[in-house]
């Protein structure tokens, strides 16, 4: 048999699918430096890990596939990302908190095993400065709303469910300050209180523990 004959002949090389997913993956994690959007920076990890694999199988078969230079750009670039990123919301974490508030996670005050109740660290914090992050319950209404009940999330509420007392706090702005509702998670900071009576509200099914008079406000 001739060398000829032995010769395999590769006229077309494939351009590299986990190259290609290399870069998508990265153009789609950009989404991940919004804040809202913030676990879309995983993506980046996933990216960089196709892209690494994508080299392996290049440089294995190296006359069927190609792409290199595509999968070595999809790896800096998704690396990039994940240092850019992490770096961006690590910065905004620390220096989110207004001078004078201690940050508070709604974790904190929500009783989630037993009979509902306000939480040890809601008394601890009852009649301090704090600072958290929620959702407006959609029953609070439309328009420009000085007051309304934050949540930790829209899981329960927006499926038919109602959040249990220690996960809503009926938030009062101070001033001239007025929100809209909408789906994006709020900053606010203000005088956290525990409710000395029952208190309700109206489309609300329980009792509010908590309430905040909040002198400072972000969507």
């Amino acid at each position: 048999m001739s060398a000829t004959a032995d010769t395999v002949d590769y006229p077309y090389r494939a351009l590299s699918k986990l190259a290609i997913a290399s870069v998508s993956l990265f153009i789609v994690g950009l989404l991940g430096l919004v804040p809202l959007f913030e676990p879309m920076l995983s993506l980046a990890m996933i990216g960089a890990a196709c892209g690494i694999f994508a080299v392996r199988s290049i440089k294995q078969f190296p006359e069927e596939y190609g792409g290199l230079m595509l999968a070595q750009t999809g790896i800096f670039l998704n690396v990039a990302l994940m240092i850019g990123g992490i770096a961006e919301h690590t910065y905004i974490y620390l220096t989110e908190v207004p001078d004078g508030y201690q940050r508070v996670g709604f974790y904190e005050l929500e009783r989630t095993k037993g009979p509902d109740a306000p939480t040890e660290k809601a008394v601890e914090i009852d009649g301090e400065d704090i600072f958290l992050k929620g959702y407006i319950h959609p029953a609070s209404g439309e328009g420009a709303l000085k007051q309304f009940i934050l949540v930790p999330d829209l899981g329960t509420c927006c499926f038919g469910g109602q959040p249990r007392s220690s996960s809503m706090i009926e938030v009062t702005l101070t001033g001239t300050k007025t929100v809209r509702y909408g789906r994006t998670k709020m900053k606010l900071a203000g005088q956290f209180e525990l409710n000395k009576s029952l208190r309700t509200k109206k489309d609300i099914d329980n009792i509010l523990f908590y309430r905040l008079r909040a002198d400072y406000v972000k969507q």
